[in-house]
């Protein structure tokens, strides 16, 4: 019987530690959900955190993009209009030359009406490769208030002229797609 006892015992020993490994495996599986779902919140949060990182990105990129953009847009203008007051202020000169090449023939000096017309051509050209152009009006176009300036207004010569331009005063340029001086002209009434 002793030898049954002590079978006994170690039977219920090995019970005893059988359910305290039990125990502790199941202690363990519940720390371990217990972590992996402390980890997983953990890698959620950081999932959130990236996503959020990234949308600043994002958006600062897009916004670097169009300041590029517009800086490029504005040095491009600028550029094209750089010399709009040395343009202008030479506009006066161009005038007096075409008033000068109008006299001139009226003399009918060839030698001085070919002097002056090459200046006066070379002006033009290195102002024209600068962007500027002529606005073309003449006599009979309609009057447009957007692109003309109308200085007085007279009796129509015929009525095809009514409302529509009689005369040119002072021809217009544009520098690019600008008006830097808009044509002034007379219109019939």
């Amino acid at each position: 019987m002793a030898t049954e006892d002590n079978t006994q015992e170690v039977n219920d020993k090995e019970l005893q530690d059988a359910a305290q490994d039990q125990l502790v495996q199941e202690a363990d599986t519940d720390e371990n959900q217990a972590e992996s779902k402390d980890e997983r919140t953990e890698l959620e949060i950081a999932q959130d955190e990236l996503a959020a990182e990234k949308d600043k990105f994002l958006r600062l990129f897009a916004e670097f993009e169009n300041y590029k953009r517009r800086t490029t847009k504005e040095r491009i203008e600028l550029y094209k209009t750089a010399g709009q007051e040395v343009i202008q202020s030479l506009l006066p000169v161009v005038d007096d030359f075409d008033r000068a090449m109008n006299e001139i023939e009226k003399a009918k000096d060839k030698e001085l009406a070919k002097g002056v017309g090459l200046i006066a051509s070379k002006l033009k050209e290195t102002l024209k490769s600068k962007g500027l152009e002529e606005v073309s009006v003449r006599s009979g176009d309609t009057f447009n208030a957007d692109i003309h300036e109308a200085i007085t207004q007279i009796p129509a010569p015929s009525k095809k002229l009514k409302g529509k331009i009689v005369d040119v005063i002072e021809k217009g340029y544009k520098l690019g797609d600008k008006v830097i001086r808009f044509p002034k002209v007379v219109t019939g009434q």
